[in-house]
């Protein structure tokens, strides 16, 4: 496709404060000099004032999320008249249901379909084979092309495979009062980056601090997000009595400037497309403990760059973390492979040219 002739609406179901909307900001940085208009519809989030800041503009939508028939028609009015109003060429969707609205819009308006999966799912079966069916297909990671083609019977051709990305860290680093002052004081930080939601498996680590604590007191855990479960995480820290050792930073949007003023990153999930919360710590020469699940294996490398442990092992995350605390040396051994992985396999640079590549053969 020539794309200085593309008007381009990106369709998901939040910009919140998931991995996906990051991508999305990603692709808009690439895509936005190169087609005639970008456009974002979503229920909105934390992550529109980057799309304002951007110039790039976003239409609220209600939530593809509900089931019920009032938001289905409401949805379809909605996506229809940004369709017809912004002269929307092609469709790109970011979930499995503003997928499925495209789909069903797609009958009766002339445009490209494209979705990225940002995760594997074994549910909504019949679905999302409608909603794909006529879609060309991004994965994430293998692991979720594999999903896509084992569970939901696409045709391997239909998908291609686009690694996440971040791009590199070049900002001065605005020091983190909180942090900073934990550093001075001797303390080890080690950082978990996510929404606070049962897939990113954070009161497991939580739960592994009390393991670290008949250890050793020179460590203190740094919780970086938000979401649904933030009081139940911070009842069960409470519970604990772990308050002092457990810091909520809450919801930045400066994620490598803060995992740049840790010392070790844990990915604690249940399940994952391809993280972007292992890379965003490469790119700043963070090593990593993480659960080996699904498009994570595909990041980090065992013993190499990282660790990979057990999902829901609260033991093996206390094990690990204290390893590389009383072995510094090794440590910095992995952060080297680790800033050594961003630059070869997971840079800016390698997925806008496989971004644009993509768009220009649809």
């Amino acid at each position: 496709m020539d794309l200085k002739q593309q008007n381009v609406l990106f369709f998901s179901r939040t910009m919140g404060m998931g991995g996906t909307s990051n991508v999305m900001i990603q692709m808009c940085k690439i895509l936005k000099p190169k087609v005639n208009k970008m456009v974002v519809c979503s229920t909105g989030g934390p992550m529109v004032k980057t799309l304002e800041e951007m110039g790039i503009l976003h239409i609220q939508i209600n939530d593809v999320g509900k089931h019920d028939p009032a938001t289905f028609i409401k949805v379809i009015n909605q996506i229809s008249k940004i369709i017809k109003n912004e002269e929307i060429t092609v469709v790109h969707t970011h979930h499995r249901m503003a997928a499925f609205y495209a789909a069903v819009i797609k009958k009766r308006h002339n445009f490209i379909l494209i979705n990225t999966s940002h995760n594997t799912f074994y549910n909504n079966k019949r679905i999302t084979q409608f909603a794909y069916r006529n879609a060309k297909l991004i994965a994430c990671g293998e692991m979720v092309k594999k999903n896509l083609v084992d569970y939901f019977d696409f045709n391997a051709s239909q998908v291609t495979v686009i690694h996440n990305a971040i791009e590199k860290f070049d900002d001065e680093v605005v020091v983190d009062k909180t942090l900073k002052k934990l550093k001075e004081d001797g303390f080890y930080l080690v950082g978990n980056v996510g929404r606070f939601a049962e897939q990113k498996g954070m009161e497991y680590f939580i739960k592994s601090y009390p393991m670290i604590k008949k250890k050793t007191d020179r460590i203190k855990y740094i919780l970086i997000g938000d979401g649904v479960d933030r009081e139940k995480l911070k009842s069960l820290v409470n519970q604990l009595g772990i308050q002092e050792e457990v810091i909520f930073l809450g919801f930045r949007r400066d994620v490598q400037n803060v995992l740049s003023q840790v010392d070790l990153l844990v990915l604690s999930s249940l399940w994952e497309g391809l993280p972007l919360t292992p890379i965003e710590g490469f790119s700043v020469g963070k090593t990593v403990v993480a659960t080996a699940v699904d498009g994570t294996v595909e990041v980090v490398d065992d013993s190499k760059n990282g660790y990979l442990i057990p999902a829901k092992n609260s033991e093996k995350i206390a094990e690990k973390v204290l390893y590389l605390f009383e072995h510094p040396e090794t440590q910095k051994q992995l952060e080297r492979e680790a800033y050594r992985t961003f630059q070869n396999e997971f840079s800016f640079e390698k997925f806008s040219e496989k971004v644009l590549n993509y768009y220009e053969k649809c």
